[in-house]
């Protein structure tokens, strides 16, 4: 008798995305299990729960998903499940805490094929601007940019106090350093636009970050891509399907939320199905989740 595929669900929040529950039941789950206001220190009992309660040779048929809204907390709830492992009793790991390192993997990859396929040009040294750097796809955004050799800076819509704390949250974590600038007034997103190659729109929901008149002025940028498509857009005149084609009256090219959205979906699903198709436990984070997009971007 074949064995059933079974997904825990972790998070911290009071409830489990719908989302990540139909994507991973379409992926070929059989059964998801949600566990809701898990915290840091539960993390362990529930993994080892999961680990013994089947044979070694059935790990590769259990997994543990950590969601939640904060990438920090989810990165140390996935470093806890992959040390709760005890071989040969080991089972996989997928960390994508809001959607965020999928949708920022594929924000990314597709900034570098559009760079790559229009421009000649790499994310090496590749001047980036990113607004909403203190939500989770913001945080996450500079972090895969930022490894990838690109000069990045993140913009603060309240000023530098709290940008400046996610620049060294992420130069501990992971090593790479990000500036940050003041995003705090028009006249100061007019200068960091004008300054940069790429702008990336990470902000709320239905929040216009970007004009169109600041966008005119910025001579040196080539591309602007907005995750947000709730209306209004987070950079005036970008539609929300717009493919690396140019934003109107101007010459950068936009890549809009469904564009970018594809790809996520894509790559969620994709990693989903590696999970089930694995001949040996596998960990999946926010690089290999870029990893995945890049193959799937186009």
């Amino acid at each position: 008798m074949a064995r059933k595929n079974i997904l825990h669900m972790l998070t911290p929040l009071p409830q489990m995305s719908p989302f990540d529950v139909n994507m991973a039941l379409d992926a070929g789950y059989d059964a998801v299990v949600p566990y809701v206001g898990v915290g840091l220190a539960e993390v362990t009992g529930l993994v080892q729960d999961a680990i013994f309660s089947r044979p070694p040779d059935a790990g590769v048929n259990t997994g543990i998903f950590i969601a939640g809204k904060d990438v920090s907390l989810s990165l140390d709830m996935f470093d806890a499940a992959r040390k709760a492992m005890v071989p040969p009793f080991e089972i996989s790991v997928f960390a994508d805490p809001a959607g965020s390192f999928t949708t920022a993997a594929a924000m990314v990859a597709k900034v570098e094929k559009a760079l790559d396929k229009k421009f000649n040009c790499a994310l090496k040294d590749t001047r980036i601007a990113i607004f909403g750097a203190t939500g989770v796809v913001g945080f996450c955004t500079a972090v895969i940019a930022a490894k990838e050799g690109a000069k990045v800076t993140i913009a603060g819509h309240d000023g530098t106090e709290r940008v400046k704390k996610i620049a060294a949250e992420i130069a501990r974590r992971f090593k790479v350093e990000v500036d940050v600038a003041d995003g705090s007034s028009d006249a100061k997103k007019a200068a960091l636009v004008e300054a940069t190659e790429v702008v990336l729109s990470a902000a709320k929901a239905g929040v216009q970050v970007i004009s169109s008149a600041q966008l005119k002025k910025a001579d040196a940028l080539l591309i602007a891509a907005d995750v947000n498509a709730v209306p209004p857009a987070g950079i005036e005149g970008l539609t929300v399907n717009a493919d690396s084609v140019a934003i109107e009256g101007t010459k950068i090219l936009g890549i809009g939320p469904l564009a970018i959205g594809n790809v996520k979906y894509k790559t969620e699903f994709g990693l989903f199905q590696q999970m089930i198709g694995a001949k040996k436990a596998v960990t999946f984070d926010f690089q290999d989740a870029f990893s995945l997009a890049r193959q799937i971007a186009k």
